[in-house]
Order: C-alpha cells, then structure tokens, then sequence
C-alpha cells in the first residue's frame, strides 16, 4: 500500500502507538512560520485519537466498518430511525446537568437534533 492510500483511520492507529511523536508533530505545526494561520488552525483542529471528539466522533461508536449510527439507521424504518433521533435529542437535553459534563450533553443533543432536521428536510 501507498502512502496516498492510508486513510484518516490509518493515520489515526499510528498516532495511538506513537503518541510521542504525534505531539511532537503537532508542536512542529504549532511553530511553523511558513504555514498560513488558517491551515495551521485546521490541522490543529483535527480530531485525533490522542485528542478524541467525544460528540461529532466517539472512538467507542467507530471500531468495524460501519458507525454505529449507521447500523442503527439500516435497523429501522424512517419513522422508527427519527423517533430513536427525537428520544436520543431529549436523553441528553433531560441529564445535561447531572452527569458534570453539561457542555457535552449539550452538543450530543444538538448533533442529534441536527441529524433529525436532515432527516425530515
């Protein structure tokens, strides 16, 4: 396999089992002079499994081929899929302030939510 073929997954993997190397990376990017501020904010911006996104891409929700969210969509009807958006919407609207991580729930219902307006647009 080519470098040109590894995907963001790959590169994640190598991050994990060389996490020294990942941060010393990411400090190189940090004090680049010739990188223009917006490329250095995106790379600094993308999630990485030292730095998971907790909201927009769980680690524990992508281990096979197929997300999580996927399957569960495959598994349901239309309506079926929506009220399962609607329900997960108002779980992390309803414990948002009890489990110490009220910002979190917060985006978690707004990802929900948002999956459900592209369902019913």
């Amino acid at each position: 396999m080519s470098i040109n073929e590894a995907t963001p997954e790959m590169w994640n993997k190598l991050r994990t089992k060389y996490k020294a190397l990942a941060e010393e990376e990411q400090l190189e990017m940090e004090n680049d002079e010739w990188l223009r501020d917006d490329d250095r904010q995106e790379y600094l911006e993308y999630p990485s499994v030292a730095d998971p996104d907790p909201v927009n891409n769980p680690k524990h929700y992508n281990t096979g081929n197929i997300e999580c969210i996927e399957a569960i969509q495959e598994s349901m009807s239309t309506e079926a899929f929506k009220g399962y958006l609607k329900g997960n919407t108002m779980k992390y609207l309803w414990r948002y302030d009890y489990k110490g991580k009220a910002s979190e729930d917060l985006e978690k219902a707004g990802w929900y939510l948002n999956k459900l307006i592209k369902e019913v647009s």
